[in-house]
């Protein structure tokens, strides 16, 4: 499978319990905090629901 690097880009203050959880779950700490991850479909939905607080680059 083809890896993605998921970049958060702003702040989760103010946003849904569940926005909040969904960025948790993808490894995401802080702002301009990176993960390499696989892109299974699992992760392509989670960043698909939070996609205006990510950047996201194929590797």
């Amino acid at each position: 499978m083809a890896k993605i690097k998921i970049t958060q880009i702003k702040s989760v203050i103010d946003r849904t319990e569940r926005q909040k959880k969904t960025i948790e779950a993808l490894g995401l700490r802080k702002i301009n905090h990176s993960v390499e991850v696989e892109a299974t479909p699992a992760i392509v939905g989670m960043v698909r629901k939070v996609n205006h607080l990510v950047a996201v680059e194929n590797i």
